[in-house]
């Protein structure tokens, strides 16, 4: 499915039963697509409970950019997409992505009305910079529901547990996943029950 945005079109692979328990809109890093395991793997723990599932292909990667650009567009996108996908449907939206998808989702989780976030690797720094930190972007989620899954190793950084409802990491993992995901599936389908 294509959605046209104001900053061109997004791409949506959209597993849908036909009455879901919950929506989830998911998101690529800056780099990637949406068939990262990690979000094959949420996305899976999320048709099992009941859910629809919405993997999205941000208009800069549609267009072939790796980098994202202006946070302002994108997060205006990003409120479209949200917005299209809900439609007049009342059941709760949970958003997330990782990388630079779930710093997206952080920022957005107000304005999209979101009922929870799953940030999966969040940049919570450059690597190296720790001076130069998205905490911010990561509280930007208010009284939202924020869990984080990062890796042990990941030299972007591991956000404190005190600014997330739950900050789990995966041993022995960097930025990009390559195992662990038994326990992003243990982490993430009891929340995700919670909308069920």
């Amino acid at each position: 499915m294509r959605i046209e945005t104001s900053a061109g079109p997004a791409e949506i692979e959209l597993d849908q039963l036909r009455k879901p328990a919950f929506l989830l809109l998911l998101t690529h890093g800056s780099g990637g697509g949406v068939d990262a395991k990690d979000l094959l793997i949420v996305r899976d723990s999320a048709l099992r409970l009941g859910g629809a599932v919405a993997r999205v292909v941000q208009p800069y990667r549609v267009a072939g950019r790796r980098a994202p650009g202006s946070v302002v567009i994108q997060d205006q996108a990003w409120l479209e997409i949200v917005a299209h996908l809900r439609g007049r449907k009342r059941i709760p939206v949970i958003q997330g992505g990782r990388s630079n998808g779930a710093r997206v989702a952080c920022r957005t989780a107000v304005a999209a009305r979101a009922r929870g976030v799953l940030a999966l690797s969040f940049p919570l720094h450059p690597p190296g910079k720790p001076e130069k930190s998205r905490r911010e972007e990561l509280l930007a989620a208010g009284s939202i529901e924020v869990v984080v899954i990062n890796g042990a190793s990941d030299p972007f950084g591991i956000p404190d547990p005190a600014d997330a409802a739950e900050v789990r990491v995966i041993p022995g993992q960097s930025h990009a996943f390559r195992a662990g995901f038994d326990l992003i599936a243990d982490t993430v389908t009891p929340w995700l029950a919670r909308w069920c």
